[in-house]
């Protein structure tokens, strides 16, 4: 969790500062809105953000099975039973941890979003012993130690 959190900082500050930004440039001005302004702007700004997220994930678990946050915590990606994990897992994996931060930004959604990201978190810590939450599942990985 820790790889996390560090891998997903910079991420979550620039969706901040874009959905400031973008609900400057994009908020409607006045009455008889009939849509929550906060909507677009958020949605703009978690697609750049979470979906710059899911590159970077992405690329850096294809080249060394590592992100930033891995690197630093002792820990790397591997295959789970045998096989390798092939691209196109590694891209499902990638974009379902995002996928969910983007509906984040929509306050109609929001709840549902917090609720399935505990979910998944929760899902990791009662999956004895590996851990394996659903990204890794969808996969086909889990997380070890890096004795490298």
């Amino acid at each position: 969790m820790a790889a996390r959190i560090i891998d997903a900082a910079g991420f979550v500050a620039l969706y901040w500062i874009l959905s400031l930004s973008f609900y400057s440039l994009l908020a409607p001005a006045g009455e008889g809105r009939t849509a929550d302004p906060r909507a677009l702007p958020g949605l703009f700004a978690g697609l750049i953000a979470f979906g710059g997220y899911t590159f970077y994930d992405y690329v850096l678990h294809v080249r060394d099975g590592r992100t930033i946050g891995k690197k630093l915590m002792g820990i790397r990606l591997a295959p789970y039973g045998g096989a390798g994990p092939d691209r196109a897992g590694l891209a499902r994996r990638a974009a379902l941890y995002p996928g969910v931060l983007l509906t984040a930004g929509i306050p109609a959604v929001s709840l549902l979003a917090a609720v399935l990201g505990f979910a998944g978190a929760l899902f990791i810590l009662m999956d004895k012993p590996l851990q394996r939450g659903p990204h890794d599942r969808l996969a086909g990985t889990v997380v070890v130690k890096d004795l490298r």
